[in-house]
Order: structure tokens, then C-alpha cells, then sequence
């Protein structure tokens, strides 16, 4: 039974827990597949931006995705962030990432040297071709500084292994129905910025979001609410959730804040990130205790 690359539905974007030292801590992995898994999500994320994966080695992402592996199931989509800046780079990390399990890549374009709209298509090509996973491209220009116009998302969703887009463009809205719109019925269309935007994007044709992933198991009754016709339930839902999604957007200590919410739960065993991430200051973490007790989650989740 081959691992799925449909990635429509709630896909989050894992934390990458860490030891107090700063090693990696992958019985705190396995806890949080485990709480994703249990919460019905349709498939997960690493290496993303909301993984701290800029700060992981080869063999600690070999080591992520062998936990995820063992710890999801054989046939939920494992999606991999690949945020190499040359074209073979990005090669070898698909590869690696499909040896290791991952079903589908999440590719950022270059942009180290900001490519023109004519080497993206070619560096997306390339890696697509000879990468050996489904390749979803990565919409996030807040991040890479490289912009990715509707028509280019169109252009890159018509070569062969491009499959899916996600896309983190504010306002992200109209993007998600202006890409839809111009593309492919199998051209999968998804959202990110913590599912900021979620029930607009969903009413625009997006078929999934990407959020960070401390509370898949508050999101997903949403979502099915929204998917059974009962809107009201979906936003009265949303709407309780919205303090807690904000409050994970904040440049800098994002990090900090999922892992907080996560210990928090009782997921995971340390709070720790590593630089050039920060951990939020102490009223920062008050502020987000009144959030949590609103929500009810001062307790642990497990």
C-alpha cells in the first residue's frame, strides 16, 4: 500500500521538538504525530517554515522523517519542505526525503539570486523530472522574496509532477480563487498562514490548508462542519479558534509560541528553539495563558 499524495484537507506543518540542549527530541515527535494523527487530520508537513527547518541537518531530517514515518501510518501524504537555493541541491533533497518516506515536496523557488520568471519554471521542471516526489509549490513571497504571479503558478502547474500549490501570497484569498480559476480541476489548490483564511479560502475552491500544529484537533471539527453545509457551526468554531491562530502569526517568536502551546498540552517535553528563533518574553506568554484557559487547554492533551 503506497503512501497517498492527495493532499486535500488538513495537512499541519509539525513542530520540530527539541531537548533542553538543543538536540533533536524524537520521542516528543512521535507524542505529536501521534495527537495529529489521533485529531483526523488527512496527512502532515515537515521542514517547513513552522518546523524550524532551517535549522536541521541531513541526518536530522532523515531522523524526522523516519519517526513520522513509523509514528502516521502507511498511507497518509507526508509532505517535505525542500528550501534548497540551487537546483541539484533541491534534487538531492527530494530524493532523500522520498527515500525516507515523504510522499510529496513542498518547494520553495530559489532565491538566493532572484530568479526570473523563466528559471523558475525551469528550476521547478528540473526538480519535479528528476526529484522522485510529487512536487507542490510553496507560495510564500514574505519569506523567499520571490513573487509568483497567478500566470506563473499556471505555468508551473502544467509541467508534468507539479501538482499542487500552496499558496501564502496576502491577501490570499483572491489568489486562491484567481489560481483556481485559471487552472486544472486536478490542480490542487491550498492555504497556509496558520489557517488564518480558512473558510474564505475554502469557499474559493481551496481543498485544504496547512496551519502550524497545536490544535488540529480544534480545527478539524471546523472543517467538517464547513464541508457538511453547516456554516454557522463552521465560523462560531473558527471564530473561538481566531485569538489562538493570530496569536501563532508573529514574526519572530512564532516558533516559540507553538511549542509553548504544545508543552502547554502536554505534547511535548521542552519549549526549546533554535537560533535565530527566540522564545517569547514572559507577558507575551501570560497573554497567551488567558488565551489557552479561554480555549480551555490548560491541561495536558495526551
Amino acid at each position: 500500500m503506497s503512501r497517498s499524495t492527495d493532499v486535500r484537507g488538513l495537512i499541519p506543518v509539525l513542530a520540530t521538538p527539541f531537548h533542553p540542549d538543543g538536540s533533536l527530541d524524537t520521542s516528543s515527535l512521535r507524542r505529536l504525530v501521534e495527537f495529529s494523527a489521533a485529531a483526523g487530520v488527512d496527512g502532515v508537513a515537515v521542514f517547513g517554515f513552522a518546523s524550524e527547518g532551517f535549522t536541521l541537518t541531513t541526518a536530522e531530517r532523515a531522523a524526522v522523517l523516519a519517526v513520522v514515518r513509523d509514528a502516521l501510518g502507511p498511507t497518509l501524504p507526508i509532505v517535505a519542505g525542500v528550501s534548497a537555493t540551487g537546483t541539484g541541491d533541491a534534487i538531492d533533497q527530494c530524493r532523500a526525503a522520498a527515500d525516507a518516506g515523504a510522499s510529496v515536496a513542498m518547494l520553495i523557488p530559489p532565491f538566493m539570486v532572484k530568479p526570473s520568471p523563466a528559471q523558475i519554471v525551469d528550476f521547478y521542471g528540473a526538480v519535479a523530472g528528476a526529484g522522485g516526489l510529487s512536487v507542490m509549490v510553496q507560495d510564500a513571497p514574505a519569506s523567499t522574496g520571490v513573487n509568483l504571479p497567478v500566470p506563473l503558478i499556471v505555468e508551473l502547474s502544467k509541467l508534468d509532477g507539479v501538482d499542487s500549490v500552496k499558496v501564502e501570497t496576502q491577501p490570499t484569498t483572491p489568489k486562491v480563487g484567481a489560481v483556481i480559476d485559471a487552472t486544472a480541476a486536478d490542480f490542487l489548490v491550498l492555504g497556509g498562514q496558520n489557517a488564518l483564511f480558512v473558510l474564505e479560502e475554502y469557499a474559493r475552491g481551496a481543498v485544504g490548508t496547512m496551519p502550524a500544529s497545536e490544535f488540529p484537533d480544534l480545527l478539524v471539527p471546523v472543517l467538517r462542519a464547513y464541508q457538511a453545509g453547516s456554516l454557522r457551526e463552521a465560523r462560531e468554531g473558527f471564530n473561538r479558534l481566531l485569538p489562538l491562530i493570530r496569536f501563532g502569526l508573529q514574526p519572530g517568536i512564532a516558533w516559540s509560541i507553538h511549542k509553548h502551546v504544545l508543552h502547554r498540552r502536554g505534547v511535548i517535553d521542552s519549549t526549546t528553539v533554535r537560533a535565530p528563533a527566540v522564545d517569547a518574553d514572559p507577558a507575551t506568554l501570560a497573554a497567551l495563558d488567558v488565551i489557552l484557559d479561554d480555549l480551555g487547554l490548560s491541561g495536558p492533551a495526551r
